[in-house]
């Protein structure tokens, strides 16, 4: 938290500074930090009492582009900003990529003010709009084969059994296994159509917990029979405006490639889990109204994790990874999630996958 001595100095807005879901914080020509907000506490993962005894440097490595950008910003007092700035570090931890606004404080003319923006939610909106772009081109293809496919594959399945009447064993067998694939076919078909769907959905105030026991009650009974599915939930968490057979749709889906994903690894475990997580928003679609996306749900599992070649297209339709899989599942949940004006992301590593759901809150206003 900002200390409030030095926020009063420097004539700062503390409740504003701490409102920004984004870390924002002052350095000193020396490099020591002069004040952080809350957000950069959490990504420091120190308090400001521990960070203004240490030197901003302190948690990059020697030649990290950050440095270069406040050093240079210190020089010439002008801003800068750049995206996608590498500040990987041990201290920071692994893989670590932020946009950086940096900016001289005129008043102070020896400090500089740092704004960044963390770039794995903005990679998720990025990919989530790339998932909603390919779901509707899925959309176009499901139309035109529910018109041109599924209505000769009925003349052929009924031009087989006809055969197979008059056939002996060997051309029933034949004629069996035309009658099957034009089934796979039909079904497959049958999938895509739920593409195609564009009624609008019919969404009420849904306890989140109520659906996931309900996936975990399937699943135990089922495909989860000798998985250990472990419990970590925000008990005070409001509901979401949703359609509870969507989302439970959508979390029974995830369960279930989180199971198959298990088949081989000792002491599987899956985890569910729900937090209220504030500050996360996006445009509505068509207008100029922010939606706020607090209620947090993820399925996570310790499998051996997504090809890391993957990770980005795991949304996007026909990408499997299952030999049989036809790669509609997944593209599926993520336009039902976008239809519910949320957003999934997914990040995985060996021994640790996690699917994260983001929705917005039940409101009176939101649903008159």
């Amino acid at each position: 938290m900002i200390d409030m001595d030095s926020a009063n100095q420097f004539g700062l807005p503390v409740d504003v500074l701490n409102a920004l879901p984004h870390p924002v914080f002052m350095v000193s020509k020396d490099g020591h930090f002069e004040f952080v907000n809350a957000a950069a506490e959490a990504f420091f993962q120190s308090s400001f009492t521990v960070l203004k005894n240490r030197k901003f440097n302190w948690f990059l490595p020697a030649g990290s582009p950050m440095r270069t950008l406040i050093e240079q910003v210190q020089a010439t007092r002008s801003p800068i900003s750049e995206y996608k700035v590498d500040v990987s570090s041990p201290r920071l931890g692994p893989e670590r990529f932020v946009d950086v606004y940096v900016a001289p404080v005129v008043e102070h003319a020896d400090s500089v003010v740092v704004l960044l923006q963390v770039r794995s939610m903005a990679d998720t909106l990025d990919k989530q709009l790339t998932h909603r772009g390919a779901a509707r081109t899925v959309t176009g293809l499901a139309s035109m084969l529910a018109h041109e496919i599924k209505n000769p594959l009925s003349g052929i399945r009924g031009a087989a059994q006809l055969l197979e009447a008059h056939s002996d064993e060997d051309d029933r067998a034949l004629t069996r296994l035309i009658t099957e694939e034009t089934d796979r076919i039909v079904r497959l078909v049958d999938r895509m159509e739920a593409f195609s769907d564009e009624r609008p959905i019919e969404r009420d105030p849904v306890n989140v917990h109520s659906v996931l026991e309900h996936v975990k009650k399937l699943a135990r009974s089922g495909f989860a029979t000798n998985i250990s599915i472990v419990e970590r939930y925000d008990p005070s968490l409001p509901p979401v405006l949703g359609n509870r057979d969507q989302l439970i749709q959508v979390f029974l889906n995830l369960v279930k490639n989180a199971s198959e994903a298990l088949l081989d690894v000792p002491n599987p475990q899956i985890t569910l889990t729900t937090a209220f997580r504030p500050g996360m928003s996006v445009a509505a679609p068509g207008s100029r109204e922010r939606i706020s996306l607090p209620i947090s749900m993820t399925v996570a599992d310790n499998g051996p994790g997504v090809p890391e070649d993957m990770v980005a297209y795991m949304f996007d339709p026909f990408v499997s990874s299952k030999p049989n899989g036809s790669g509609l599942g997944l593209a599926l949940v993520a336009k039902i999630i976008g239809d519910h004006g949320g957003i999934i992301s997914c990040d995985s590593q060996p021994g640790a996958t996690n699917f994260q759901v983001l929705m917005p809150m039940w409101s009176e206003e939101r649903s008159n």
